[in-house]
């Protein structure tokens, strides 16, 4: 089985949008009225929506798409905590509409009602009505709700605290994920996106929070930003710290999906990163949405370059693609319809080299 931990509603009805557009310039005062109304959206709306994710999943030989709101459009920067406590249900119910019109091929996470200088403990309830009411089985999480500003507290800080003892007690992961940025120095996709990836990395690096939070799970995306390629600096750091070295750092609670946009990219993630710690992903249909004149192919089609490396092992592939999402998303095993050995399995097939796909 094939699951991509990655895939964002880019494609979501434009309704959606105008009802953000109207909250922030101050037209919806009756915000819960107008939330309730805005999401009569028809089902053959949402099924339209999501075609070029199903045309892109059955092209590229995806089973399972691990489905949240548009990153981009979040906004934690603009609006206050009850207008993005409406703006994120909203999200979250088209989410959960079309992974109950498409079982099989979505499933959902969500994404958290946060603001600047807001409290974590504040999300909990959304996080919590997602994972019980609706069967999200994650969510994503903003380590800058400033868009670029970087005023929230590290993610190792107490202040965030609340809202891991909720992932802990729910048994699900958060997926490091900014929104729009709205400092000019900052490209959203092509350099707040990364930055942060990389900041959360050495934020957790120099913390302690794995001690308070042993189960605790995080998946940085986008190939962890800038980690991979510096993974000698970051080594000498934690070296010249006195932390533990990164395999150990990273073993149980931190993972990288491989959401990069070329094969050399991806080769080297995966000689860099250990293979338990990798998590298959896309980010389909999201930043990149064209085709690479070298290849011919899109370039957001990252299960070609891991098909690709002659070295991996088809037990390893089968990790990357199925058992370590199933580890770090324990809460989608019992939605995967298709019976499959656990995780724990796959080391009975190590260095068997025709497992299938």
């Amino acid at each position: 089985m094939v699951i991509d931990c990655h895939g964002h509603y880019t494609t979501v009805p434009r309704e959606a949008q105008a009802f953000r557009d109207g909250q922030i310039e101050g037209l919806l005062p009756g915000a819960a009225a107008q939330l309730k109304a805005t999401i009569d959206i028809s089902d053959d709306r949402i099924r339209e929506s999501v075609q070029p994710q199903l045309a892109f999943q059955a092209e590229r030989g995806t089973d399972l798409t691990i489905f949240s709101p548009r990153a981009a459009t979040m906004g934690h920067h603009t609006g206050d905590a009850a207008a993005n406590v409406h703006w994120a249900q909203l999200c979250n119910d088209l989410v959960h509409r079309v992974c109950a019109l498409f079982p099989k091929q979505f499933v959902g996470v969500c994404q958290l009602p946060q603001t600047v200088g807001g409290s974590p403990a504040d999300w909990v309830g959304e996080l919590e009505r997602c994972v019980n009411e609706l069967a999200f089985i994650g969510c994503n999480l903003n380590p800058d709700p400033s868009g670029g500003h970087w005023t929230a507290p590290p993610l190792t800080d107490r202040a965030w605290y609340p809202l891991y003892e909720k992932l802990v007690e729910l048994d699900v992961p958060a997926m490091v994920h900014v929104s729009a940025s709205c400092n000019r120095n900052f490209h959203a996709t092509g350099a707040h996106y990364l930055n942060a990836d990389t900041t959360a990395f050495m934020q957790f690096l120099t913390g302690d929070l794995f001690r308070d939070f042993p189960t605790l799970r995080f998946v940085i995306p986008h190939g962890g930003g800038a980690v991979p390629y510096h993974w000698g600096r970051y080594r000498g750091l934690a070296q010249d710290m006195k932390r533990p070295p990164l395999v150990d750092l990273i073993r149980d609670n931190i993972f990288f999906d491989t959401c990069v946009y070329h094969y050399p990219g991806i080769e080297l993630l995966l000689k860099v990163v250990p293979v338990d710690n990798i998590l298959f992903g896309s980010e389909m249909v999201g930043a990149v949405r064209g085709i690479d004149p070298e290849t011919g192919h899109y370039f957001d089609d990252t299960k070609r370059y891991i098909d690709g490396i002659p070295w991996l092992s088809a037990a390893d592939k089968r990790k990357i693609f199925e058992f370590n999402v199933r580890k770090v998303y324990p809460r989608i095993v019992a939605l995967i319809d298709v019976a499959v050995p656990p995780p724990q399995m796959q080391s009975a097939n190590a260095g068997n080299d025709v497992v299938p796909l």
